[in-house]
């Protein structure tokens, strides 16, 4: 009869370096993303000294209707003849519109 063979005990299991190096890495990308997070809420809760209240934009204010008008001052004058440079500027654009095709009369070949 044959003897068995004595088993070996198992190896103690010892944590993988590249499992590690893995973990490291997701556990500092997460640390970092946190942080951005945080920063970006604290730079938008700070007011901007630049910015101010607009009280006739309030939401309890009337809104203009289809028959108020203008302040004197910022309406047009009707009657005012427009320049030779403000005239130029409102003509029409002409000539082919840009595109993938081929320019007018021309053919397809």
């Amino acid at each position: 009869m044959t003897k068995p063979h004595p088993q070996k005990p198992a190896p103690s299991p010892k944590p993988n370096a590249k499992t590690f190096g893995i973990n490291a890495l997701s556990i500092g990308a997460a640390a970092i993303g946190l942080g951005g997070a945080l920063l970006a809420v604290f730079l938008r809760s700070k007011a901007n000294p630049a910015e101010h209240a607009a009280p006739d934009l309030a939401l309890d204010k009337p809104r203009p209707g289809a028959t108020d008008r203008a302040p004197d001052a910022f309406r047009p004058d009707p009657t005012a003849v427009p320049t030779k440079a403000e005239r130029e500027s409102l003509r029409p654009a002409t000539g082919p519109a840009p595109s993938f095709a081929a320019d007018r009369g021309s053919t397809l070949g």
